[in-house]
């Protein structure tokens, strides 16, 4: 581990619980367990290379500790959603949920700066009769956004490539602003040291101008009462504390929550307005720096009646090959994008032909695949889908046929001829056609395993 920058250490001696000692002893240890975030929506009985034992996360109950750290590029329960790997103190999202959000689930959600989609998967767990936007301003990391979101299969997700400032357009849309900021990056100097060489007390100036700007541009489109949300992985109070001071003059008021004294967390509040924060420290949470802040918005946003635009929905013969195969009637619309048949919740199709209308759509629902004469060709966006595919022959493969389709190398099935859903550990993998005398692998080529 390289030196800390004695200025870090200086400028943090008056933060709340900060101990110079145990701060550099602690990055002088190796990273703790891995973590990982299990997905309710694919249950699974065993967790393949996973099997070991874990440790509950008590900030969120689908949360896991790992006591040590596996090979995920060969587990196919990570290719098929069945976790996301994430740092354990950013799970700390869910708690905050759980006290100022409750039950109350059917909102529409913005995760603003979201790759690679820790967040989104985490709000797409909890919001599932909402609507998720989940944004990416850089295009590169929208694409892994993207891939994660889809192997996490949630129907009700818009993945958006925007800066921040698009979403003034949208006035009082949103009831939730997710705003995990781009930062200095001082609280993942155990996980990435090279970042310390990067770290300086100008860069942490820079950061906090620019988390102001983004802030500004986006607290539009957030409606009256609803909530924001802000996070860091610094540990500078510019970025943090008085950002929270910043926020507290723009008529939104802080929000506290509950938490466990044994949890290690530390609560703070802002020198100005005295702001809720919470922060985690290393040497006192099993997890990496992390401050999070949440707010209410207190001023009224303009009556305004969002443009629409109009997006083409799926003729009859497409709706007729897709009812063959599952009733996707009452519940979800079937729309067009080119010649692909997509599908996304009814309840939120005019939301998502107002988003059309003021943002980029990288993606929206569910791909369900497109016609072929007069078969419906499935896409690998339904497989990793919760939605039915009770029409297809299902067959559960072993670990090494998993990991060989994974790989898109050559493997041996006894399967009828056709399309066939293969599972490992009964979670989808992806679609094969079998032929009377080869197998036709339709797993993704950009996703496939390339370590052997």
């Amino acid at each position: 581990m390289a030196t800390l920058p004695p200025s870090l250490i200086a400028s943090l001696k008056e933060v709340v619980a900060f101990d110079a000692a145990a701060f550099e002893a602690v990055h002088a240890t190796p990273q703790p367990a891995t973590s990982i975030r299990l997905n309710p929506a694919k249950p699974v009985q065993a967790l393949s290379l996973l099997e070991q034992d874990t440790q509950a996360i008590p900030w969120c109950s689908n949360g896991r500790y790992l006591s040590a750290r596996p090979s995920f590029t060969m587990d196919p329960l990570f290719h098929a959603g069945g976790y996301y790997v994430q740092e354990a103190s950013s799970m700390f999202l869910w708690h905050l949920l759980e006290q100022l959000i409750g039950s109350n689930t059917q909102l529409n959600v913005l995760d603003l700066c979201a790759a690679p989609g820790g967040k989104s998967t985490l709000l797409a767990s909890y919001f599932t009769n909402g609507l998720l936007v989940s944004n990416e301003v850089i295009k590169s990391r929208a694409n892994i956004l993207e891939e994660n979101l889809v192997k996490w299969g949630s129907e009700n997700v818009v993945i958006t490539n925007n800066d921040p400032s698009h979403f003034k357009s949208l006035s009082g849309f949103f009831d939730v602003v997710v705003v995990d900021a781009p930062c200095s990056g001082s609280g993942l100097f155990r996980k990435d040291p090279d970042a310390i060489k990067e770290w300086s007390l100008d860069n942490v100036a820079l950061c906090a101008q620019r988390q102001q700007r983004i802030l500004a541009d986006v607290l539009p489109c957030l409606k009256t009462g609803g909530l924001l949300i802000y996070a860091t992985c610094s540990y500078s109070k510019a970025e943090n504390e008085a950002i929270c001071d910043w926020l507290s003059t723009q008529q939104l008021h802080s929000k506290q929550v509950t938490v466990p004294t044994e949890w290690g967390i530390v609560a703070t509040q802002s020198e100005q307005f005295g702001a809720y924060g919470y922060r985690f420290f290393p040497y006192l949470t099993k997890g990496e720096g992390f401050f999070i802040a949440a707010f209410e918005k207190s001023s009224h946003n303009e009556p305004v009646r969002w443009k629409e635009q109009k997006i083409p929905l799926a003729n009859k013969q497409e709706q007729d090959a897709v009812e063959q195969l599952f009733s996707a009637s009452n519940q979800w619309q079937l729309f067009k994008q080119q010649e692909s048949i997509k599908l996304f919740p009814k309840a939120y199709f005019t939301h998502l032909q107002i988003l059309a209308k003021h943002l980029y759509i990288k993606k929206a629902g569910i791909e369900i695949g497109g016609i072929k004469g007069k078969d419906l060709i499935p896409h690998h966006e339904w497989a990793m889908s919760t939605l039915p595919k009770t029409s297809f022959t299902h067959l559960e493969v072993d670990l090494p046929t998993a990991i060989a389709y994974l790989q898109k190398k050559a493997f041996t099935l006894t399967a009828p001829v056709g399309w066939t859903l293969l599972t490992y550990c009964s979670l989808p993998l992806g679609w094969v056609k079998v032929l009377p005398n080869r197998i036709n692998n339709y797993y993704p080529n950009e996703w496939r395993i390339l370590k052997s």
